[in-house]
């Protein structure tokens, strides 16, 4: 009687051990690096230096800072980012961080979801879930954005032509998915402009290149995810429902 080989099973993939605890949500991949740099993290009992160095969390055990690194439950929550706040854990020139706002939520370490620029404001995601986080950066996922941006004039319809054919600035092809009117009074205007992905200061540049001054810039959507009546400074957690949705094709 023929006995059937039986396969090995497939080796747990190994990454660095910056990147894994990245990926168990204890905190960001740079702040990871400069723990394991200054000594902070240990694998089986013994001091690592090297952030690219292997590990396999399922085999090995990995301590930050002396306490057992184990996966963070996945959090995710949307902020109303107000203007002026930078979005850093903290900030060289001791500017405003959107970190303050969470500092009495006892909330684990989350990282913001994409940018947004100390100018603008609105909504702001933020999880610890890199996976998850990294599918809606994506450029290739083309999630789309929506942003109200109020500006210093009162635009023709070749404005916001020009906006939606682009232009290409420093190297760099910017363009708008729509854009449309929303309101004009004697002096300015606001425009609804949606974005299938975001370069630095996207919306900024576009409008600059036509002599146009923006005045404010608010995102009032990502995806299905609309900042809806959620006021300024304050943030909540996502459902499980709108958590899904944001990444569903």
């Amino acid at each position: 009687m023929a006995m059937s080989r039986i396969r090995p099973s497939a080796p747990t993939p190994r990454f660095g051990v910056a990147r894994v605890l990245s990926k168990l949500g204890v905190c960001s991949r740079s702040q990871a690096e400069r723990a394991v740099r200054e000594g902070r993290v240990s694998v089986d009992g013994r001091v690592v230096l090297d952030p690219e160095r292997p590990v396999d969390p399922e085999r090995e055990r990995i301590h930050l800072d002396g306490e057992a690194v184990v996966a963070a439950k996945r959090v995710y929550v949307v902020l109303n980012k107000p203007r002026g706040v930078v979005v850093s854990a903290a900030d060289e020139r001791g500017r405003d961080t959107v970190y303050e706002l969470l500092a009495a939520s006892g909330l684990p370490w989350v990282g913001p979801v994409g940018r947004l620029d100390k100018a603008s404001e609105g909504l702001l995601l933020l999880s610890n879930d890199s996976v998850w986080a990294a599918h809606l950066t994506d450029p290739r996922h083309h999630v789309d954005k929506t942003y109200h941006v109020q500006i210093d004039t009162i635009p023709g319809q070749d404005v916001l032509d020009q906006m939606i054919e682009g232009i290409t600035d420093n190297g760099e092809r910017l363009a708008a998915k729509r854009v449309s009117l929303l309101r004009a009074g004697e002096k300015n205007a606001w425009l609804e402009v949606v974005l299938d992905e975001g370069r630095n200061r996207h919306i900024r540049r576009l409008l600059d290149t036509q002599g146009i001054r923006v005045l404010r810039l608010i995102r009032v959507a990502v995806g299905t995810l609309a900042l809806g009546d959620l006021a300024k400074g304050q943030w909540r957690h996502l459902s499980a429902e709108e958590v899904a949705g944001l990444i569903a094709k």
